[in-house]
């Protein structure tokens, strides 16, 4: 049978590696010198070549094999630390606080509900969120302020990785009046000569003028603003259609005034609505829990 490298010669290599000395190493990993010395020699007998070279007065350095066997090593050994993580956790409920952030206009379709019942599953975990623009949760995620970010699939940045949650599509925001409300849909075209209420939360600004383009549509925006009930006030009092993803169960504004929903009738591909969180981070089980949870809870609400 082959002779298996132990995470303990491997440790002991590592060490060696990054102080550059047997002692120093041997000083870090509270062992003998002769410890770290003999687990080194017995590390190179096994892999059948040399990994350090030994200097009276300068210590050590790596050969090309040393250097290749260093990020191996680390990783093998990092990932030893996380399985001891993971087995020590398996037998307790997660617990403590858990930060997640959320896109402004998602989130007061979202969270109240997946509050409540993420708390009644996990009452040991205490959820707190965050509400902002796609741009400033992808900071937020980098800067290690919120652990997990629901966010729309449109300008993920480099260093966040993500999973869909949901797919979803927008739809035409209409005073009862405006002469295209009496249409079960709309076509993007027919918007071209119209006003138009733009929410402008970033990215909605680009993805909405985006949307029209594939209709060769440049709005004519009349009014910009980053309040989802403002466009849904000044639409209802006929100053101008919106384009909206998010659609509340009462058709009406702030005001009391009736808005009308219709549907686009051109075909448009599905906007994702995902969970996102920085690449190559290790989600702690709260976030791991939490991840799993909202895929189960949001299963339904995907779009044919």
């Amino acid at each position: 049978m082959t002779e298996r490298i132990s995470l303990r010669q491997l440790d002991y290599f590592v060490a060696a590696a990054e102080t550059g000395t047997m002692t120093a190493a041997a000083g870090h990993l509270h062992v003998s010198q002769s410890a770290v010395s003999l687990a080194i020699a017995e590390l190179e007998r096994q892999m059948g070549v040399q990994l350090v070279l030994r200097h009276k007065a300068k210590g050590l350095t790596l050969t090309a094999a040393g250097r290749r066997l260093l990020p191996e090593a680390r990783a093998l050994l990092a990932r030893s630390d996380e399985v001891r993580a993971d087995m020590l956790e398996a037998g307790r409920a997660p617990a403590g606080r858990l930060v997640i952030g959320c896109f402004t206009t998602i989130a007061p379709f979202l969270l109240p509900d997946l509050l409540e019942d993420f708390h009644a599953a996990y009452p040991e975990v205490t959820l707190d969120f965050v509400e902002d623009s796609q741009v400033v949760l992808q900071e937020l995620l980098l800067e290690g302020r919120c652990e997990v970010a629901v966010l729309y699939d449109v300008d993920i940045q480099p260093g966040i990785s993500h999973e869909t949650l949901y797919a979803t599509k927008p739809h035409v925001l209409l005073a009862p009046d405006h002469p295209l409300a009496r249409r079960k849909s709309v076509r993007l075209a027919d918007l071209a000569d119209h006003d138009m209420i733009m929410l402008d939360v970033p990215p909605s600004y680009r993805y909405f003028s985006q949307v029209l383009a594939t209709a060769g549509v440049t709005p004519r925006i009349r009014h910009r603003t980053v309040s989802f009930e403002m466009v849904r006030s000044l639409v209802a009092r006929g100053v101008g259609y919106s384009l909206l993803i998010q659609h509340p169960v009462v058709d009406v504004s702030y005001e009391g005034r009736t808005v009308a929903i219709r549907p686009i009738r051109d075909r448009l591909d599905p906007m994702p609505v995902v969970l996102g969180w920085p690449t190559g981070a290790r989600l702690t089980r709260r976030a791991t829990v939490f991840a799993r949870f909202c895929h189960r809870y949001l299963a339904d609400r995907s779009i044919a």
